[in-house]
């Protein structure tokens, strides 16, 4: 199967630089990546649009104690979410969860309700929960939504392998973009197994594996030669 996507975690302007350097499809732009992503500053976000030419998805994130928001954070994360559009940013990347641990649909209809016009990627909060099969059949039922980030759950994504089967079976108009666990190690068996178009990496392709390391554009190459032999397979 076709690799449509290699997208790369970007927190610096340099960052941005790199990944575009290296030929990777699309950038997912955070601060405090440490934390799992937060939302980037204003300033780093217009900056980074202007430095690149590749589609840049920004992380709407205002804390990292859980996925579930009150209705005052739903609001930051909606006045974010313009943000992003204004400052011509391609997408963005969210997730919200309620006390039961599923989807909260109240509050990603409100948060969808601004995203009109971009891309929408729910992120790794899917994987919390209980059956992510069953929460990216929810997610279809909103046009909005064009990519879901996953690992197929918890664990390790190398023994996730059936449910992220199962997840893009069920994904309809939805891409399912894998990350969570993805190096260069597991990356040519996590393609031939899951049969994934679109892919996520974070400090993996970061210099030591660190999330403080600099993108090293060796690792993006090696990423990348891998791909193009698995698609000539």
């Amino acid at each position: 199967m076709a690799i449509k996507m290699i997208e790369i975690i970007a927190t610096t302007i340099e960052d941005a630089k790199r990944i575009e350097k290296s030929g990777c499809s699309r950038i997912e732009l955070v601060s405090a990546l440490t934390e799992g992503g937060l939302t980037p500053s204003y300033s780093l976000i217009k900056n980074v649009v202007q430095a690149v030419n590749i589609p840049i998805n920004v992380m709407i994130r205002p804390h990292a104690k859980s996925f579930i928001y009150t209705p005052e954070e739903i609001q930051l994360m909606k006045e974010d979410i313009l943000i992003a559009k204004d400052l011509k940013a391609n997408g963005v990347v969210l997730g919200v969860l309620n006390e039961k641990n599923k989807i909260c649909e109240e509050s990603l209809s409100e948060l969808l309700s601004v995203c009109d016009g971009i891309d929408v990627t729910f992120h790794r909060a899917i994987d919390e929960l209980f059956d992510p099969v069953s929460g990216i059949k929810v997610l279809t039922k909103y046009p909005q939504i064009t990519n879901v980030l996953t690992s197929g759950g918890k664990g390790n994504i190398e023994d996730n392998i059936r449910v992220i089967r199962d997840m893009i079976y069920n994904a309809g108009h939805i891409n399912v973009l894998l990350g969570g666990g993805l190096n260069l190690q597991n990356i040519a068996y996590i393609m031939d197994k899951a049969k994934a178009t679109d892919y996520h990496f974070g400090t993996a392709v970061r210099e030591d594996s660190s999330a403080f390391g600099e993108i090293s554009l060796e690792k993006i190459k090696e990423l990348v030669e891998i791909k193009n032999i698995r698609e000539l397979l």
